[in-house]
């Protein structure tokens, strides 16, 4: 198979588990602040499934597929759902949950795609390949993206997790890196490029792919 026919092969089985992931990621965020009382995402046309509604050229596109060939991870992003913490009922504990709403899509997607690759399995089909493959990619990108949101520093959402929990005092004061969020994305991506995330970054989503096939298991030993 020559570069060309490499690399569409590689768009083909990726952009929509890409697209899903990170379009849906932020609807979580934008679902479960309106369930605690903000609905500034509703209110400006962002609380949709549709992928277009989120799409970045940059974050969404173009980021993934780099990443992909350089680390072999292809994270992105989306346009943020804007959400305002002050209107949530309960802005402290309640903006925790909202931050959880994007990585908790993504493990659901996960787990989604690893029952459709059991199922696939099962049906053992040849002409079904493509779609296998896109199962599989569907689970490592959603595994991705789960774990790398869950790094604990704003303005991942793992930050603010941590800033939710914290003690008030130290939780002020642990939101300040937010301000300095896009130095903080560029620093971690520069670290996927030299790897020196790798250790960390995949032994957790191989445990987390691990615990989709766990979750599975009942499902594979009843169509085996």
């Amino acid at each position: 198979m020559n570069d060309t026919s490499q690399i569409i092969q590689t768009i083909a089985v990726y952009l929509i588990p890409v697209l899903f992931a990170i379009s849906l990621h932020e609807a979580g965020h934008g679902y479960v602040a309106r369930y605690f009382g903000d609905p500034t995402a509703s209110n400006e046309g962002r609380l949709s499934l549709n992928p277009a509604r989120h799409i970045d050229p940059f974050g969404t596109i173009l980021l993934p597929l780099l990443l992909y060939w350089s680390v072999g991870i292809p994270f992105g992003y989306a346009k943020p759902v804007p959400v305002d913490y002050s209107r949530l009922r309960n802005p402290r504990k309640q903006m925790a949950w909202v931050a959880l709403a994007g990585p908790g899509a993504n493990f659901a997607m996960g787990l989604g795609w690893m029952v459709m690759l059991v199922l696939l399995a099962a049906l053992n089909a040849p002409d079904l390949f493509f779609f296998s493959e896109m199962a599989r990619a569907g689970v490592s990108v959603n595994a991705a993206m789960c774990v790398f949101n869950l790094i604990p520093i704003p303005p991942l959402d793992g930050g603010r997790i941590v800033t939710g929990i914290l003690p008030l005092g130290l939780a002020r004061k642990f939101a300040r890196i937010e301000r300095y969020g896009v130095y903080v994305f560029v620093l971690l991506v520069v670290l996927m490029y030299y790897r020196v995330l790798d250790g960390v970054l995949l032994a957790a989503i191989h445990i987390l792919i691990g615990i989709f096939k766990a979750c599975v298991f009942p499902l594979t030993l009843f169509l085996n």
